[in-house]
């Protein structure tokens, strides 16, 4: 599968300072080391491709291009992978209320993410796998964890054949990521697609592995298995392990995701004898009129409606990085009309030009101190209102607008 074009990209000299990123598993921010020097790797969870792309989309990937260039700027070779999550159970569902075959739905969305994508400027991935075409993959990952006695079966009354889920209790990997007891675990799993009362199951947050033909959906032969389709968890595995290899360096997405999807993806990878992920980096929720921005609750906001009516997509940019991104904000009117007149002001300070070294270095270490928006927010308000005092060309990298570009995205020749 194609992904979208990245924008043109001007590195500044590299930094040499590491990125230091909030890991959700230790609780603790640290320096990122990559496992390989010079080579960071990052896997960031994409979208199932329907009601695409929300403000709380623009969020998850915006938060993981920061990372990207930040990694980038401390002079890191950086790869990238990320998924399209194109079988699943709610893109089934929309597809038959809508009367639509799946492919074809899941095919629009994507084209349309990739061109809101392009229009915020995000970098593309060089591994972009949708479910579908992976199938081989998968399928050799669910039967070498059926081969090693990880996979169990459970009886299904509208199926030929049974369901299969991944026994949790061999490796006893359940929580590493999240760290959650039992009791909060409960409190989500079901509303994530879980299935903690289902019969048959030797464990409550055993995971579905691969799920047994039924009636109007799609399936693929799996052996053993029978026909059917993957379980959501065991695929972000395989696709991460094709575009990146196991273990890798940095799991991004949001917070919604620490349990189940990345506990499971986690425990998924030790069960196939692979360590997964070294730090696992979350983004916040945004919320809409008090709500969580969910499909769900249909309370979205989206990126090429905001566009189609007339908003700069760096005004887009700006609102997210007003807010720190680990941080659940409240998407308003009035965000966007801030970050608009932020935009002029910024602009016509690039316009005027000059040499702000000083500028362009709070803007380096605003980035890679776990990724404070805010900050680099602050050093550009300084800037655009003339406080900030040039320098000498042969001080550094002073060009505002180039380091903005570079390290934040931002457009800001207009």
């Amino acid at each position: 599968m194609e992904s979208w074009t990245s924008p043109s990209l001007s590195p500044l000299p590299a930094s040499g300072v590491p990125l230091r990123l909030h890991d959700t598993r230790t609780g603790r921010t640290a320096p990122i080391t990559p496992l390989t020097p010079g080579r960071a790797r990052l896997y960031v969870c994409g979208i199932t491709p329907y009601d695409a792309t929300h403000l709380g989309h623009a969020a998850t990937y915006h938060a993981a291009d920061l990372v990207r260039r930040a990694l980038r700027d401390t002079g890191l070779e950086v790869e990238m992978a990320q998924n399209v999550t194109d079988v699943d159970d709610p893109l089934l569902e929309r597809a038959q209320r809508d009367g639509v075959d799946w492919r074809e739905l899941a095919a629009s969305q994507v084209e349309l993410f990739a061109e809101d994508m392009e229009a915020l400027r995000v970098i593309a991935p060089e591994t972009y796998r949708s479910v579908s075409e992976s199938m081989d993959r998968i399928i050799a990952a669910v039967r070498t964890l059926h081969d090693r006695g990880r996979a169990y079966p459970v009886e299904s009354d509208d199926a030929a054949g049974p369901d299969w889920y991944l026994d949790l209790s061999v490796d006893g990997a359940l929580g590493d990521v999240s760290g959650w007891g039992e009791d909060q675990m409960l409190e989500v799993f079901a509303e994530r697609g879980g299935d903690p009362d289902r019969p048959g199951k030797r464990g409550r947050f055993d995971p579905l592995l691969w799920r047994a033909e039924r009636e109007g959906e799609p399936a693929w032969e799996a052996g053993e298995l029978g026909r059917g389709r993957p379980g959501w968890h065991v695929e972000c595995v395989c696709i991460a392990e094709e575009g990146l290899d196991l273990p890798f360096d940095i799991q991004a997405g949001g917070s919604d995701l620490i349990f189940p999807h990345h506990d499971l993806s986690a425990a998924h990878a030790v069960a196939l004898g692979r360590p997964f992920a070294t730090t696992y980096a979350h983004s916040g929720m945004v919320a809409y009129q008090g709500e969580k921005m969910s499909k769900s609750l249909g309370n979205l906001v989206f990126v090429h409606r905001l566009v189609r009516d007339g908003v700069d997509p760096m005004a887009i940019r700006l609102v997210l990085m007003a807010h720190h991104y680990r941080s659940d904000w409240d998407w308003s009117d009035q965000e966007l009309a801030t970050a608009a007149e932020r935009l002029a002001r910024f602009r016509a300070a690039a316009a005027r030009g000059g040499h702000h070294p000083a500028t362009v270095e709070a803007l380096r270490a605003a980035l890679r101190a776990d990724l404070d928006t805010p900050a680099a927010l602050a050093a550009l308000e300084t800037w655009a209102s003339g406080a900030a005092a040039a320098a000498a060309p042969t001080a550094g990298p002073g060009d505002v607008a180039a380091a903005a570009d570079a390290l934040f995205g931002l457009d800001l020749r207009g």
